[in-house]
């Protein structure tokens, strides 16, 4: 097994703690200490905590990104795609034990406090609605009467109230429900 670099732990140990307990709550100290690293190792890779927020910023897309297109590897039916995405998102929620997303959670958080956090989240959630917008594109090319921009941004609304209400709920209940409504909108 490959050693973990220094920046690669932490921006690990800073995501897991930024994720678990805000970003807020989460001092230089306590990631140094979990990171077990020196404090000059810090700064080596990152200039301030607001660097390294951007780091864990640009980690979770990444993976958010690569994620579901592991996911979706063996999937060629359109239909059969977009329908894996519910089954992305509920996935992520088991995994974080129902933490929620960490976008959300970071602009709840932050609010318009750090516009460069702020415009990164809503560029990322931007990039969802677009590889939506995609995924309905290949389901709609041969079916003239469907409103391809209006089942976007009903599946884009739908998923992300899932996420909010399963964060709520600690449940996948409300997975099951859109799963049901974007197949009744998908003939």
């Amino acid at each position: 097994m490959k050693k973990e670099k220094v920046k690669e732990r932490i921006i690990r140990v800073a995501s897991d703690l930024f994720y678990r307990q805000g970003f807020n709550s989460t001092g230089i100290n306590q990631i140094i200490a979990e990171a077990d690293i020196a404090i000059g190792s810090l700064y080596n890779h990152f200039t301030s905590k607001n660097d390294l927020l951007q780091a864990y910023l640009i980690k979770e897309e990444l993976e958010w990104f690569k994620g579901f297109e592991d996911h979706t590897a063996q999937i060629s039916e359109p239909k059969n795609k977009i329908l894996s995405l519910i089954d992305y998102r509920k996935k992520l929620q088991k995994s974080s034990k129902f933490a929620g997303c960490h976008f959300i959670k970071i602009i709840a958080e932050l609010g318009d406090s750090s516009p460069v956090v702020s415009d990164f989240a809503k560029k990322h959630k931007g990039k969802q609605k677009e590889m939506i917008r995609t995924l309905v594109g290949g389901y709609a090319e041969n079916k003239k009467d469907l409103n391809a921009d209006l089942i976007t941004e009903s599946i884009f609304l739908l998923i992300e109230g899932a996420v909010v209400t399963s964060t709520i709920d600690k449940n996948t209940d409300s997975f099951n429900a859109i799963q049901q409504i974007i197949e009744a909108q998908l003939p």
